[in-house]
């Protein structure tokens, strides 16, 4: 750790923590602090420049924001490689791309995000459109290998058979090529199992938990978790939390109903609702939530008032449904922001710990999961569960 000498004088312009940046700033400037040096902590920095701890946050704050410094929670404030920061070109391959709803605000949030300079994103190309979708994501991942690009953001496959398989050689051909890799939304290999790359999401366990748990606090005593085949192992993470919060309160439930199958399947739905007469369904996804209550629509199975529905991303189609969606909203602005900063932490330092960022979600609670009558009771702020009220 380096000891800052000086504090700023009396002739540094603006407000304290802009003199404070500003000194720090052409500190960094003149070398006086190597890449991957630790700054003085937050308490030193107060009393050096005899400033409040509001205002020495925020002047670091301004400089993680230039991408001068990386702020690490529980290790401090350390200088980065502004040399190897600037002029990145990172690909995107997330399978998909353009039909997905989550993963273009993601992109987005990548593409806008100021951290660390200028970075070029490339979207990717492939010379097959009409490809397997297994195929279509090869091609991508041997465009990236061609440029040479300074990372990879990837999203891996999920619903189709050969997901793993495909999924594993993209990996293996970017370690062979040594292109770091961060994970989108999911990992490569089944839950609980990880794999050695970082990875940006939710905590999907807890959003499964969360949302079986409204369930229960709307009244539903018999709940199932839906899932489709060969989906991502965020599914799985969401089923264990889903079978978590039905073991919490054995009083409520008895039984844990999980089922893996296509819900546009309306025998397979039908014969589910015969045999285990559900009040409640937690979704993967807002995709199989709408698929699944659109075949309930055409069964005749009112949602909320026979059966309520759940979903979990928060698409932009959930608030659009002709019954309005109750689902886990992900914030994936802030998904795609995470996502650059742990790669410039990767490129920085290569052999870092394997890490899992995880940004908060909120439950938006919607008609699926509400009647009428309880919609106007949560509205009035009774017993209202912990999200957002649409």
């Amino acid at each position: 750790m380096i000891k800052i000498q000086p504090s700023p004088g009396a002739e540094e312009p603006g407000p304290k923590y802009k003199q404070i940046y500003l000194h720090l700033n052409r500190a960094l400037d003149a070398n006086e602090y190597k890449a991957g040096d630790k700054l003085p902590s937050e308490n030193e920095l107060v009393e050096q420049y005899g400033a409040s701890r509001p205002t020495v946050s925020r002047a670091l704050a301004q400089l993680e924001l230039d991408g001068r410094v990386e702020r690490r929670p529980g290790s401090g404030t350390f200088v980065r490689a502004q040399n190897r920061q600037d002029g990145f070109v990172f690909g995107l391959l997330i399978p998909g791309l353009g039909t997905t709803e989550i993963f273009e605000p993601i992109s987005s949030g990548i593409s806008i995000a100021r951290v660390g300079g200028h970075h070029d994103l490339l979207w990717g190309t492939t010379s097959s459109p009409d490809a397997p979708e297994e195929e279509q994501a090869e091609q991508l991942c041997n465009y990236y290998l061609a440029r040479r690009v300074s990372g990879v953001f990837f999203a891996p496959m999920e619903l189709t058979e050969r997901k793993d398989e495909v999924n594993q050689r993209i990996a293996r051909a970017l370690d062979e090529a040594q292109i770091p890799v961060v994970l989108l939304d999911r990992d490569l290999v089944e839950y609980p199992r990880r794999s050695r790359y970082d990875m940006v999401g939710i905590d999907n366990r807890r959003a499964g938990f969360i949302v079986t748990e409204h369930l229960m606090d709307c009244g539903a005593t018999r709940i199932a978790f839906w899932g489709r085949p060969n989906s991502a192992p965020t599914v799985a993470a969401r089923s264990l939390g889903y079978r978590e919060a039905v073991r919490s309160r054995p009083e409520r439930q008895q039984v844990e109903t999980v089922v893996i199958s296509d819900p546009t399947e309306l025998s397979v739905v039908r014969d589910f609702i015969e045999k285990q007469e559900p009040d409640g369904v937690v979704c993967a996804n807002d995709f199989t939530a709408a698929q699944f209550m659109t075949s309930l629509n055409k069964l005749g199975i009112r949602v909320p008032d026979d059966v309520r529905v759940t979903g979990m991303d928060d698409v932009r189609y959930a608030s659009m449904l002709q019954t309005p969606l109750t689902t886990i909203h992900q914030p994936c602005l802030e998904l795609g922001a995470t996502a650059l900063s742990l790669m410039l932490d990767r490129i920085s330092h290569p052999n870092m710990p394997v890490r899992d960022c995880l940004v908060d979600f909120k439950l938006v609670v919607r008609q699926s999961s509400v009647s009428s009558y309880s919609q106007a009771t949560f509205n009035q702020g009774e017993n209202a569960p912990d999200g957002d009220i649409e």
